[in-house]
Formats: structure tokens, sequence, C-alpha cells
């Protein structure tokens, strides 16, 4: 089948963090208060004890969008004023409460100029002062990707965590050495590669029921590539939840859907045909769409169908495998549990619009991003494993020796 016209990936750019060297700019300004030197005369004022530090070094081009700030030693900061460049606008930030440091209240643009002028006092009331103007990192010189799940998700326990990258990824193994992840069920967890531009994660079987699982992404400031570098800080959770695995036969037409150990139903279903059939393998619903467009010309097949309502449609493979409703068979001689007839995706009987008590509207209630399809009996290969999330259709050696670290 077809893959709908929108795909639902999530940019994460949020919680960008990139570190460059700090510069020590401290300007000394006259405090008023002048010593005298004993003889009638007075010393030259004397210096504010205040250092100010800017992340951003003055001139620098390759600048963090997250974490460029400001920091004071020996005084407290009394005024911070960042801006764009050429525009004046200003950029909001917060001084912190003790007075020590200052940065800003949202994510600074990559390849943007800023301004910075800051000023602070020691202890005894003298000012110093200190300016920086500099150049966010660009898009050209930046690496940036998505990532699955989202934070706070519910997923079910065949969910891999994913990274695509904006750029092709030359140094591995500092890459992956920045992302971790972990689970609370103790279970270990591995990175494979697949190409230049997507690594993904999963523990050698399907995630324990209940787990939390935490991603922690440190990849500021690492060079991915020549002259690229990360510019991504964040910590991601979610939580695993029931299992729910559902076999596809072929053969029979059927499938079985089981939960937690015990079958919930066997429900008829409608394959791919003799000429387009249906993958066999381990199958992870990547995204669930209650009403999607299915065209196969996005798919190569010419002008065979465009049908713009498919109802409660679940995505199994990148290439285009769904498991979806079927509203448009023949009543005189439906095909559920009889016959396959799709062009690949596995059909569930179904009425246009979705409204009805249907087998479809059924399992897609009770289906989760992460939930597990397994397909046998097909004539068809088994699915690649970089077809979709579906990495489980490699052995733990195999996906073990992906590993860049």
């Amino acid at each position: 089948m077809t893959t709908p016209d929108t795909v639902k990936r999530r940019a994460w750019g949020a919680g960008a963090v990139l570190m460059v060297g700090a510069l020590t700019l401290t300007a000394c300004g006259g405090s008023g208060d002048a010593e005298k030197d004993g003889k009638g005369g007075t010393d030259s004022p004397r210096t504010s004890a205040a250092r100010i530090l800017i992340s951003a070094e003055n001139g620098s081009t390759g600048a963090s969008i997250n974490s460029t700030g400001v920091k004071v030693t020996d005084g407290r900061l009394t005024d911070v004023r960042m801006t764009v460049a050429g525009t004046g606008e200003a950029v909001p930030g917060a001084i912190s409460a003790d007075g020590g440091a200052w940065k800003p209240k949202e994510q600074l643009e990559r390849g943007t100029k800023y301004e910075v002028s800051v000023t602070a006092k020691d202890a005894d009331g003298r000012t110093a002062a200190a300016d920086s103007v500099f150049t966010t990192v660009s898009p050209a010189n930046s690496f940036i990707g998505t990532y699955t799940p989202d934070e706070g998700t519910t997923v079910g326990v065949g969910m891999p965590v994913s990274f695509s990258f904006d750029k092709a990824i030359s140094a591995k193994k500092a890459v992956q050495s920045r992302i971790t992840v972990t689970s609370s069920s103790g279970q270990k967890v591995v990175g494979h590669w697949f190409g230049a531009q997507r690594l993904d994660f999963r523990p050698e079987d399907y995630w324990k029921t209940g787990s939390k699982v935490t991603m922690k992404i440190d990849l500021d400031g690492v060079e991915g590539a020549n002259g690229v570098r990360g510019v991504q800080k964040k910590t991601v959770t979610f939580t695993v939840g029931r299992s729910q695995v559902s076999t596809v036969d072929v053969k029979t037409q059927s499938m079985t859907v089981v939960r937690d150990g015990r079958t919930l139903k066997k429900v008829p279903i409608s394959a791919g045909n003799a000429k387009y059939p249906t993958y066999n393998g381990q199958m992870v619903i990547s995204e669930k769409f209650v009403r999607t467009r299915m065209n196969s010309q996005t798919v190569n097949l010419g002008g065979e169908y465009d049908i713009p309502d498919v109802p409660h449609a679940m995505r199994l493979t990148t290439s285009g495998t769904f498991l979806h409703g079927n509203y448009w068979y023949s009543r005189s001689n439906p095909p559920f549990g009889r016959e396959g007839t799709s062009h690949g995706c596995v059909g569930l009987a179904d009425v246009k619009g979705g409204k009805g008590d249907t087998s479809a509207k059924w399992f897609y209630d009770s289906s989760l991003i992460g939930d597990v399809v397994i397909v046998k009996n097909s004539p068809d290969k088994t699915v690649a494993p970089d077809n979709g999330l579906n990495g489980w259709n490699m052995s733990w050696s195999e996906w073990a020796a992906g590993s860049a670290d």
C-alpha cells in the first residue's frame, strides 16, 4: 500500500546545548571610591573585583543555540541585555536568584548574530562591564535529527528508540557514545547503525511491561563529521505499556491478538494478493491515523488506486505497508478470512468514515504505537530491518555487530 501524505516525525531541536570556549571580558569602571595616598593626594580608582564571563567569545561564529549565557564571580549581575544584531530585537532572559548567572529564556536561532552587554557589581559596589558580539552555529556546520518515541508517551513492547540525523555521520562512535538508553527493567540496550544517518537502540528481547526507559542525548558540541557539530542536549523518558503482540497468518487469513499472554480475539483479515504479497516478519506499529490517503503513485504502482479516506490505518513499514480498515470490499463476496486482495497491506472489515463498530476500529482502539504485528506464512520475503522500526528481524549478534561502541 502507499504511504500517507504526512509523516509525523518529531523534531528534536528542543533542549539543545553547544558549549564554546569561555572568555573573561572584564571592563574596569571607576567606583567613585578613591583611596588616600597618605600625602594629601589620591591613588587611581580601584578595579572592581567582579569578573564577568560570557560563554560566547567576542567575534565567535559557532556559539551554542541554547547554552550561551553569562556568569560572574566575586559579584552580582545587575543588567544583561541581549539583542539580535541589526534588528535590535530583544532576547528575553533571566538573572538567577543569587545574581551569579543569566541565560536566555528560549533557544537561540542557528546562524544568527547576537550582541550582549553585561554589567555587574562586586561586594563594595564597584562596577564591571563586558560586551560580546557573536554568531550562533550555522545549519551547515551543525547536525540535528529526529527521534522517536516522544517524551512522556506510553508505547508498546516492540518500540525501539530511533534517531535520524539530518547529515551523514562519519564519527559514529563519538555520536553513539553520547546517547545513552537505559531501562528501569535492567535490560541491556545496544545501538545499531543503519547507514550513516540512522541509529536505533533496543534490548535483546521486547521491553518489559511497565518499565521506564530514559534516553540521554548529550550531543552538544560533538563533532559528528568534519566541521559539523551537534547542538542537542536533552533527556527524554517514556513508559512501556502492556504487551500486545498480534500474529497475522496469511495461510488462514486471520489475525490473533494476544495481550499479556492472553488471547483477546481472533479476527479475519485480507492480506496481500498473489502479485503484491505482504512481508513476513516482526513489524512495529510506528504511526496511527484515524483516516489517511493512500495513493499507489507514491509507491511506484502507477494509478492502481487513490483512496483519500482510508480508516483506522496503522503504519508497519516505511515503504508503505499498513494494517488498515477496508470499506470498499465486495459486500456480496467479502474477502476477509478467505483471500488476500490488497497491494501488500493487511485489511480488516470497516465502514466508510470509520464510525461503525467494526473489527478495524476495535483493533485500532486497542493498539499502541510500538505494538508488534507478526506476519507468517506469506509467500513474500521477510521485511528488511530498516524498513520501518523493524530491527527485531535481526538476530541479537547481528544487531550488536552494528554498534559503534
